[in-house]
């Protein structure tokens, strides 16, 4: 057994990477706490031989004048037969090997390496998805959990199989809109790494499918020119399974970063698009500008112009009659993740009513020009030929 048990010890110590000597420690530790709990009330202490593989089992006694318990104790008389040396106070140890313990030793041993390659197999797996936080990863979906909420609803938590450990995706994760089955394939958003998992002692990937970054991620992985960094992803709103906005900007002026995170016939931004289910996405310069970022992020919608106030972090957008619902968008979407997106508060103005609210003012009653022609010539937004100029405001 001796020479079986180094030859395995060895052997995980190559293949594993285990430390031989942890895992000996350890095999010392569980057969003096097992041995001297079950089998002798005497202090005992269990030896493993690195060199030969031998187990031995030592007593350990204080030497004493005179003996009043003879499982802790031992006259110096007795002692000094094993050790003329010993003098009283001592610990003195002695051989005490019982002849059936070399196979409570191997089933201990045993138990023992189990354990160490099932918390170092952990440990491995923890750490390597630990250096994959905040990264995207892929997987299969194994099992589809329905549970009743406090509130009497169901929800349903999706549990992913990773290859060596299990993601999770709950439902605050989950997009409303997406389908969930059994073996389909995912892309998912690493959020965080646990070391107890869910339901259980073994590790967990906490994992998201509505979460910013996995958009950003997704275009990491597909446009190179965002990997190397040449094109850097400045801000994402997103309204997960419905739409998302991007803003782009390129440290190279010979690369064009829309049309780099677009790709040649639109292939690039279409991967993307297919991982989100259908989901939207609109692609935006970034500008310093503020007046410019604005009106770039309500694409698709044309602004005309783009007033903005300092003070109070807002704005307004002027944009053509005809586009005045496609800036606002269904429900407000556009503007509402324009804004997001620029983290100014927008406000969207067609033509018609910028004209409308400029004619109220030339023609007020409180209006200072004495005349409407002189209030005209004051405030006129209309070109030569009669067409309204926002630039003229």
């Amino acid at each position: 057994m001796s020479a079986e048990v180094l030859l395995a010890l060895e052997e995980l110590e190559k293949e594993k990477g285990i430390d031989k000597e942890v895992i000996i420690s350890a095999i010392e530790a569980a057969l003096n706490a097992s041995y001297g709990k079950s089998e002798t009330e005497t202090n005992t202490r269990v030896e493993f031989n690195r060199e030969t593989g031998e187990i031995k089992v030592y007593a350990q006694k204080e030497v004493v004048e005179v003996v009043e318990n003879d499982t802790a104790e031992l006259s110096l008389e007795e002692a000094r037969e094993i050790d003329p040396e010993f003098e009283i106070g001592d610990l003195a140890e002695f051989e005490i090997t019982p002849k059936n313990f070399g196979r409570l030793a191997a089933q201990k041993a045993t138990q023992i390496i189990i354990q160490k390659l099932r918390e170092e197999e952990r440990t491995r797996v923890y750490d390597q998805f630990r250096a994959k936080e905040k990264d995207v990863v892929t997987g299969t979906i194994q099992r589809i959990e329905i549970r009743d909420t406090k509130e009497g609803k169901k929800e349903r938590i999706i549990h992913v199989d990773l290859g060596q450990i299990e993601g999770i995706l709950l439902p605050a994760e989950q997009v409303e809109t997406e389908q969930y089955r059994v073996y389909d394939r995912i892309k998912a958003y690493v959020l965080e790494v646990k070391d107890k998992g869910f339901k259980s002692k073994e590790p967990c990937v906490m994992i998201s499918r509505s979460h910013p970054n996995l958009v950003k991620r997704l275009f990491e992985l597909e446009v190179p020119e965002i990997h190397d960094g040449t094109v850097e992803i400045m801000n994402i709103a997103r309204e997960p399974g419905s739409r998302t906005k991007i803003s782009v900007y390129s440290k190279d002026e010979n690369v064009e970063p829309v049309g780099a995170c677009v790709g040649q016939k639109g292939m690039r931004v279409q991967v993307i698009v297919d991982e989100l289910r259908g989901e939207r996405i609109d692609i935006i310069k970034w500008s310093p500008y503020a007046d410019d970022l604005i009106a770039s992020s309500l694409s698709p919608a044309k602004a005309l112009r783009v007033f903005i106030n300092e003070e109070d972090k807002s704005a307004t957008a002027i944009v053509p009659d005809s586009q005045l619902s496609l800036a606002i968008g269904r429900e407000g979407q556009n503007v509402r993740l324009a804004a997001k997106l620029t983290s100014w508060k927008i406000d969207i103005k067609s033509e018609a009513q910028i004209r409308a609210s400029v004619e109220e003012e030339l023609f007020s009653d409180d209006a200072e020009a004495s005349t409407a022609e002189d209030a005209e010539k004051a405030i006129n937004p209309y070109d030569e030929n009669g067409e309204f100029d926002p630039n003229l405001l």
